[in-house]
């Protein structure tokens, strides 16, 4: 009950993590079909290409044994070296073929997905010998499943090799009086409709086979609310603890602002609003925002300005207006450099003559 709840809450979609994780412990997407396929089309192809060499390979090697097997001797040394021939000989003509077969087995595989190395599978789990997962197992729906897909390929591949071998039942009658060569070819030709009507089918079967266990694969890795809940808190961190790590670094980013109020040349006002604090040097190209912020900050600005002498002006849209156009530490933009010239010239004016005072403006 509790596993079937269990697979009742899993409604989300996996992420990548989960998805890695499983390719990782190799669960992967994986259709036997697929791998028959590729094997039975690089037999085909074999048959087709090099079936007729093959034979005649076999045929002309095997040729003079079998006319001279009363004269050859058995003994123990002789027999060796019968032996030996002959495994050598069915090496040379069948070697290229058989590891061409190889090939197509794991690239089979390989196509399904990327290669990966793993050894949870063959791990010992108390699982995998308890009678009872072993008894859930062997009546699940997938074992229903695959029981059915057996059934069903069985039943069609039989009835397409029967399809075609029917029509060439008069010749198959006749193979017992061709002579060697002859027999081999007609054989091949053959073997070659078989494989190729076996090869259609299963191109079909392999397809549908790879979309079921696809299926069945994201099925397994569905999650839960609460997998994905702690999954993002291990990839993104507790929203309490990033939220804290937000507040301290705008705190730091606050103390380091106010730190270049006292270096300001003028701060601008709204007049408790908004504060915007430019410092402006000779040879600057245009005066730099050094601090910003509105009420409570905008508040602290301007303290921190009075306490340090630095001019506080009230221009209430200017300051409005450079709040929302520059960040701290950017310059002004050229449309505000008239009206930021003439509150800096002021102010450079005042410190001049000696005196300041604030000015509202």
């Amino acid at each position: 009950m509790a596993e079937q709840q269990d697979e009742s809450e899993r409604t989300e979609d996996p992420t990548e993590r989960k998805l890695e994780e499983a390719l990782k412990r190799g669960d992967v997407v994986k259709s036997q079909e697929v791998s028959t396929w590729f094997v039975l089309t690089a037999a085909t192809l074999i048959v087709l290409v090099f079936g007729g060499t093959m034979g005649s390979a076999l045929s002309t090697d095997f040729a003079g044994l079998f006319a001279n097997l009363g004269t050859i001797p058995m003994d123990g040394y002789a027999l060796k070296e019968l032996f030996i021939t002959v495994t050598l000989t069915g090496v040379a003509a069948l070697g290229l073929p058989f590891l061409a077969l190889v090939l197509a087995a794991i690239a089979g595989n390989a196509i399904q997905h990327r290669m990966v190395f793993s050894a949870d599978p063959v791990t010992p789990k108390l699982s995998k010998i308890s009678p009872i997962a072993g008894f859930k197992r062997l009546f699940s729906v997938q074992s229903l499943v695959n029981f059915a897909k057996g059934i069903a390929k069985l039943v069609i591949v039989s009835g397409v090799m029967f399809a075609i071998a029917w029509p060439e039942r008069d010749r198959l009658d006749g193979l017992v009086t061709l002579d060697p060569a002859a027999l081999m070819e007609t054989i091949r030709i053959l073997s070659i409709k078989l494989l190729a009507g076996v090869v259609a089918i299963m191109a079909i079967l392999a397809a549908l086979d790879y979309a079921w266990q696809r299926h069945s694969w994201l099925k397994r890795q569905r999650m839960s609310l609460k997998e994905l809940k702690d999954e993002f808190k291990q990839t993104e961190g507790d929203p309490h603890v990033r939220a804290k790590i937000r507040q301290v670094r705008a705190e730091r980013s606050r103390k380091r602002m106010m730190a270049e109020v006292p270096d300001a040349t003028v701060v601008i006002t709204n007049p408790t609003h908004y504060a915007v604090a430019l410092k402006y040097e000779t040879g600057m190209p245009a005066p730099v925002c050094v601090a910003k912020g509105v009420d409570r900050i905008a508040l602290t600005i301007r303290e921190v300005a009075e306490e340090h002498g630095v001019p506080v002006i009230e221009n209430p849209p200017l300051a409005r207006t450079l709040h929302a156009a520059i960040d701290v530490d950017a310059a002004i933009a050229p449309e505000h450099y008239k009206a930021v010239a003439q509150i800096i010239g002021h102010v450079m004016q005042a410190r001049t003559r000696g005196s300041w005072r604030s000015n509202r403006r």
